[in-house]
């Protein structure tokens, strides 16, 4: 997989391994070099798409991640949908409240997930899968 990041142009990574997790972590963090991120927002960024990117393994069964820089005419940004066909998710609202776990782990969950980025849309359905798309803009 190449990390070099072109503006607009997506990069996928299919989500199948924990290989895969550090490859989306990788590709992640050169969109956020790319579109001139801060060291805290890319931190932030790579953080959150790390909890993503094992949500989507584990719970998920797997997936992708979609990677693309953008721009909105004032500021630079990386735009990233991960998305899979696995069960879906039955209680949004419950897996969006704070400190919820179905791992009982200390994962940060999609609550912490959401409060590390500037855009968070979700979209799931139970018996067809989910899909988050994170966006994280440069100051």
């Amino acid at each position: 997989m190449t990390t070099d990041v072109v503006l607009g142009v997506p990069q996928t990574q299919t989500i199948r391994s924990d290989e895969d997790v550090v490859r989306v972590r990788q590709l992640v963090r050169a969109a956020a070099v790319s579109a001139k991120l801060s060291l805290v927002d890319q931190t932030k960024l790579v953080t959150a798409a790390s909890e993503l990117a094992r949500n989507t393994l584990i719970y998920g069964g797997g997936g992708s991640a979609e990677v693309t820089t953008a721009e909105d005419g004032r500021r630079r940004g990386v735009r990233i949908v991960f998305a899979d066909s696995g069960p879906g998710i039955p209680d949004l609202d419950l897996a969006l409240t704070d400190g919820y776990t179905t791992g009982g782990g200390l994962g940060l969950g999609l609550s912490g997930a959401r409060r590390l980025v500037d855009d968070f849309d979700i979209w799931t359905e139970p018996g067809k899968g989910t899909r988050i798309t994170i966006t994280k803009w440069s100051r």
